[in-house]
């Protein structure tokens, strides 16, 4: 700069002004293109640290949905075996004793269920701060915002089946069946209580329309979930395939 004032003071002592003007405006025209470089070397900057930010949004979401992705899939097989077990029961509505073997005893009072968990820290933790802001995919956007209401709908359906086993097959099963058919069938220890306690009552268990009305409930619910894990797996598969995009771009 005090080398352009120099020449600017020798032109005007020699009375160029032409030549003066033109160089002043010379010198205007390299300020706001220095001006315009630096500008644009800072934006540039800007865009690498937030893409750096969005790949590491990008890193945790993708583990969680692959994660996810693994735990639907069990999930599936098992509301399939769980749809099959079901159905077989209700065959067994209205059986005697007799026509009933123990496996199918077993069966009719199977209460097992295992709650399927489903990660949601990565997708809540984007959706409730900041990092929202960092995605650059419109559409990604709409998969991320979406993915929460999925989850919810899984998780309601799950606690649907659970309040039908623990609120009206349980006290049923309760009702008719004794804990003594779990016991070791030749202990001498457990003999009087098998000998004097009253014993289990499959015939009315299985006309109880408590029981009838648990079941098929339980039965359609699942059928339900299995369409629900099936669509959130579908859902799930989307936003792994769209982020996996994101990950690989430029």
């Amino acid at each position: 700069m005090v080398l352009f004032r120099k020449v600017r003071n020798k032109l005007i002592r020699l009375e160029k002004f032409k030549t003066y003007f033109i160089y002043a405006l010379g010198e205007i025209v390299l300020i706001v293109l220095g001006l315009l470089i630096a500008w644009k070397i800072n934006d540039l900057n800007e865009i690498r640290k937030n893409r750096i930010v969005e790949v590491k949004i990008y890193k945790s979401l993708s583990q969680e949905l692959d994660t996810n992705l693994v735990v639907l899939d069990s999930a599936i097989v098992d509301y399939t075996k769980s749809i099959q077990m079901l159905q077989n029961t209700i065959n067994y509505l209205g059986n005697q004793p007799n026509e009933l073997t123990q496996e199918a005893k077993s069966l009719i009072v199977n209460l097992n269920y295992e709650r399927t968990i489903v990660r949601n820290e990565a997708i809540n933790s984007i959706n409730a701060t900041s990092k929202f802001e960092f995605i650059e995919s419109d559409t990604l956007k709409e998969l991320i915002a979406a993915y929460p209401n999925e989850l919810d709908c899984f998780n309601n359906q799950q606690s649907k089946i659970e309040d039908i086993i623990s609120d009206r097959l349980k006290p049923q099963i309760e009702k008719y069946i004794s804990l003594m058919e779990i016991l070791p069938p030749n202990s001498y220890s457990y003999q009087r209580v098998k000998n004097y306690g009253i014993q289990s009552n499959y015939p009315d268990l299985l006309v109880s329309r408590e029981y009838q009305n648990g079941v098929i409930d339980r039965l359609l619910q699942t059928k339900g979930q299995l369409m629900i894990a099936k669509n959130l797996r579908q859902k799930t598969k989307t936003i792994a395939t769209k982020l996996n995009q994101e990950l690989h771009r430029p």
